[in-house]
């Protein structure tokens, strides 16, 4: 946490309130957002710039400023970003950055467990620096076809759920909506992502587009600490059909869901709908 849907949720609403404001003050209070770059000298670089847009690349916030610049975002597990926001520090001793627009509304950065980062980029930068991460296709975009998801698993050997994880496959998914989708699709995590035939890579990009659409409609998953860019809390827990839900009777077969592990990671999935072999 934040997955993709998480992340949409919070730029589609902060995108309205920020764009075209500038950046009037920045108070970054933690060294670690912005390692290893010091936070007041990135605080001061930003102070003076103006949001062109506000958008997004797999789980990162994107803000674009009409210098060419870009301030990305990573969430991590516990990170939000609140607008408009009210007390900041003094208040709540897990917010990290605080940004006065010229509307004389704050933005606030906030991090339980402070694993988030920002970084700021130069004009041109930005291509570059995603490359490196190896980011895949937008999984809710054209370019994420059956084809493109059944490249990117081929003669892979790691489970299908961490191919889905490594973020190569799909930009976006985390543990969360990767379970969704493999219990959408019928596909057993635990299967070698190189060995789906065709009809299960087109059931996993369909699983994939299902989940993350959903996500996005219940304005993400709060389990913990995430809430939207207005403070309120998301639904998408609700709506959970593997996620979760161990012991509990599947919602398609009735057999009780079964708990495993597969990169590290509690994976959730149905034993009778989603079979190994």
């Amino acid at each position: 946490m934040p997955e993709l849907p998480e992340v949409e949720t919070i730029r589609s609403r902060l995108a309205p309130g920020l764009t075209g404001k500038k950046l009037e003050r920045v108070e970054i209070f933690d060294s670690r957002l912005t390692r290893p770059e010091p936070p007041e000298l990135v605080a001061a670089a930003l102070e003076g710039e103006r949001v062109a847009d506000v958008r997004r690349r797999g789980k990162y916030l994107i803000f674009v400023f009409e210098s060419g610049r870009h301030l990305l975002v990573h969430l991590r597990m516990t990170g939000n970003v609140l607008h408009p926001a009210s007390g900041g520090r003094e208040d709540d001793p897990h917010v990290r950055a605080v940004v006065r627009l010229d509307d004389g509304s704050d933005v606030a950065y906030r991090d339980v467990r402070r694993f988030g980062t920002w970084d700021l980029l130069e004009p041109g930068d930005l291509d570059a620096y995603f490359a490196a991460r190896r980011l895949g296709v937008e999984p809710l975009g054209r370019s994420f076809t059956a084809a493109s998801l059944g490249r990117s698993l081929a003669g892979r050997k790691a489970p299908v759920k961490a191919a889905l994880l490594d973020q190569r496959a799909a930009a976006g998914v985390g543990n969360i909506y990767a379970d969704e989708a493999l219990w959408y699709a019928r596909v057993n995590p635990l299967r070698p992502a190189g060995e789906l035939s065709e009809e299960d890579v087109a059931a996993l990009r369909e699983g994939v587009r299902k989940a993350l659409r959903l996500g996005i409609k219940r304005q993400g998953a709060t389990l913990r600490d995430y809430r939207g860019a207005d403070g309120r809390p998301g639904s998408m827990q609700n709506e959970f059909r593997a996620y979760g839900r161990e012991g509990e009777p599947c919602e398609r077969c009735g057999t009780p869901i079964a708990k495993t592990r597969v990169a590290g990671r509690g994976t959730w999935y149905c034993p009778t709908c989603q079979p190994r072999d």
